[in-house]
Parts: structure tokens; C-alpha cells; sequence
């Protein structure tokens, strides 16, 4: 094993170039001060972020996405984590609508993206673009491509999750750069990573159940995987 995090185990494997990930069913939220276990997570992130990926991929997007080898292991490609966590915001909620007094629900006039500092200790903190440059974080190319490359991503989850009935309201993805310096979307995309609303009802089928203690998180993650697994099956038909 090289590394075990918050959702996931990574291990290496034969191929110095490739590594093994497992997806585990821990859930943690508030940076890791409330933790707890959603029942099948694990594999239905696993499957979920897979077919994404391959959607993604097939639309023009490179990703670390190589083989999957079963419901909860997945081969791909080896990285370096980008200390940047990139958001991409459709729809105040969350933090967004802590820090700006902006009611949870508002429809942004155009879609917002915000990078956070990827470290724990400090809480994960938000940061400008100068604040990423004078860290040594990223250079002015990096972030130019991080920023295109998640609105394009938004763009195309936006238009699949909405053929499943699903309003993509927020998400969180994250970037490596291979060895040859290719920087290829990596992690997952998952209800652990994106809000996900019912368009019809707006109901919440991601992790703000389980952080905000509503109930029926196992459903909710079945309900979304059950969605999207029938709609990009049957495009691919």
C-alpha cells in the first residue's frame, strides 16, 4: 500500500506507471471531524466515477482512468496530486452560501470556479489565483488549463446528469500530472464529490445527507448510481 485516505487505499502494482485503488465505505465530513460508514459507497463510487470517466474520456477529456477489476478495484494511471482542489459551482449551497449570505437554491447567473488549498491541516482554505501563484501551488498556465478543463467537465456532467433527472449543483474534482507532465483529470466523481439534486423535487442524493444528518444515505447514493448507470448504458446502445 502507498497511501490510504478519507475514501481510498492505493497500492502499487507490477507497472511503476499504473496503481491499484480500492474504494472504501468510510464517509468523514467537516474536514474529517465527523466521520461514520455509508453501507456500499465504496463500490458504487468506484463504478460511478469509472463510467464517468469513460464518458468524459470518450468526449475529448483525458483522465487516469485505465481498468476496472471489480465492484471496489480500479487500475490507473500513476499521478502527482495537484495541491488544488478545484470547485465548480452551478448552485448556492454549502459553504458558498455560509460565507456570502446567498440563500441555498439561488441559480448562479453563470458557473463559478474556486480553488482550495489541499491540505488538512489548514482546513482545505480557499484561495485567489494570486494566493495559488505566490505559494508555488500552480503556474498562470496551470490554472488557465485547471479552470477550462473544469468547465469543460461541468459542462458535459451537467448534460448527462440532467438526462438522468438529476440538477448538478456543485462539485469538487481534482488533478495529477503524469510523468511526462500531462496534467489528466484523476480521484473521482462521485455524491461523495458532487451535489446532486432531484430536478423535480430537489431533493438531496449526495453526502449532505450523511453531513447533515437527514437520513436514507444508503438510498440516496443507490438512487443516483441506479440513474446514471441506466442512462449512460443505454446512450452507449
Amino acid at each position: 500500500m502507498l497511501y490510504e485516505g478519507k475514501a481510498k487505499k492505493v497500492f502499487a502494482t507490477e507497472d511503476p506507471a499504473l496503481v491499484r485503488v480500492y474504494y472504501k465505505d468510510d464517509a468523514t465530513a467537516f474536514n474529517g471531524q465527523k466521520r461514520g460508514q455509508i453501507e456500499g459507497k465504496g463500490a458504487i463510487n468506484n463504478q460511478m466515477s469509472n463510467l464517468l470517466f469513460q464518458y468524459l474520456t470518450e468526449h475529448g477529456v483525458s483522465t487516469h482512468f485505465v481498468e476496472q477489476l471489480s465492484e471496489r478495484e480500479t487500475i490507473v494511471r500513476k499521478v502527482d496530486i495537484l495541491p488544488l482542489e478545484v470547485v465548480v459551482r452551478n448552485v448556492v449551497a454549502g459553504s458558498f452560501a455560509k460565507r456570502l449570505g446567498v440563500a441555498e437554491g439561488t441559480v448562479l447567473p453563470r458557473p463559478l470556479v474556486e480553488f482550495y488549498y489541499k491540505n488538512d491541516e489548514l482546513g482545505d482554505p480557499l484561495l485567489t489565483d494570486d494566493q495559488a501563484l505566490v505559494l508555488g501551488l500552480a503556474s498562470e498556465a496551470d490554472l488557465a488549463e485547471l479552470r477550462a478543463r473544469a468547465l469543460e467537465v461541468n459542462r458535459l456532467l451537467r448534460e448527462r446528469f440532467a438526462a438522468c433527472g438529476l440538477e448538478l449543483v456543485d462539485f469538487k474534482i481534482e488533478f495529477g500530472r503524469l510523468a511526462n507532465g500531462e496534467i489528466v483529470l484523476a480521484d473521482e466523481i462521485s455524491p461523495d464529490t458532487c451535489r446532486l439534486w432531484d430536478k423535480a423535487t430537489h431533493q438531496k442524493l449526495d453526502k449532505d445527507r450523511f453531513r447533515q444528518d437527514l437520513g436514507g444515505v444508503e438510498d440516496a447514493y443507490q438512487e443516483v448510481w441506479r440513474r446514471i448507470k441506466g442512462g449512460l448504458l443505454r446512450e452507449d446502445v
